[in-house]
């Protein structure tokens, strides 16, 4: 049995990650878990199925997958186009995608509002034909998109880039068709970076509050948010509810990407890409 070679300074790093990950994410979380365990299971329980909370952990939920899911499509393809293809203008276009990242999130959704309120210039058209583009889940699922893609799109466009020109080619040899290589070759080697980009932007969706305060327009299980409502009880210094909510929030949410992580890596696995 061969002895496994440790890379030098395995234990200095390793100490320094722990310590840094307990730092700013353990310790927060127990610190959380603690006050929450002082208000009791039954008012915990009270709080966190409330008729309104569990509305909002719907919308909040329903939403970001919608986004995430119509994110995966848009951004495939604007990975797609900026990978595969030179035109004027593509570098102020690969610029603009991480503009979501630098753009303060009020700002975006005050932008938003406007552009798809009724009068906007875009939502005057969905309006018109009866589609309320702006105080609507669709405007919360809009907001959600608008600060998601770019997960989508820079988790596919490096393995884009990297994929072996030589098996398409091959693939052309043997007669397939540009709708099969694309289903056959290229596909299967960016599942994994689009359910990367899903998780991204589905956990960024779900926490998601000052895009979307503003085109949602909060209306009581219509439009309220999850995030929303932990505001509203901070705001009302009702903590533990508060607190509540954001555990609930905090357990799905976890559960949701460890399912993703772990479908990922039972993938990676049937293809012998980890051990």
């Amino acid at each position: 049995m061969s002895d496994k070679k440790i890379i030098p300074g395995y234990h200095l790093t390793l100490g320094i990650t722990m310590f840094f990950v307990s730092l700013f994410l353990f310790i927060p979380l127990a610190a959380f878990l603690l006050y929450s365990a002082g208000m009791g299971l039954e008012k915990f329980l009270q709080a966190a199925t409330d008729y309104r909370n569990v509305h909002a952990y719907l919308l909040s939920f329903g939403c970001a997958f919608a986004a995430a899911v119509i994110n995966c499509v848009f951004g495939l393809i604007l990975a797609w186009v900026l990978v595969r293809y030179d035109f004027k203008g593509k570098r102020i276009m690969d610029a603009m995608i991480d503009l979501p990242f630098a753009l303060p999130t009020a700002i975006a959704g005050i932008a938003l509002t406007t552009l798809y309120a009724e009068n906007g210039w875009v939502g005057q058209f969905f309006y018109a034909i009866g589609i309320p583009s702006a105080f609507s889940p669709m405007g919360i699922t809009i907001a959600l998109i608008f600060v998601g893609i770019p997960f989508v799109a820079r988790s596919v466009q490096p393995v884009l880039k990297e994929l072996d020109p030589q098996l398409e080619e091959a693939a052309q040899l043997f007669g397939a068709d540009n709708l099969t290589i694309f289903r056959r070759v290229i596909l299967p080697e960016l599942v994994s970076p689009l359910m990367t980009g899903f998780a991204l932007a589905f956990s960024r969706g779900i926490g998601e509050y000052g895009s979307v305060v503003f085109i949602a327009g909060n209306m009581p299980f219509e439009t309220e948010i999850a995030p929303l409502m932990i505001m509203t009880k901070l705001e009302q210094f009702d903590y533990q509810s508060a607190a509540a909510i954001a555990i609930v929030m905090m357990v799905l949410s976890l559960a949701i990407l460890l399912s993703i992580h772990s479908w990922q890596s039972h993938k990676l696995r049937s293809i012998g890409a980890i051990n």
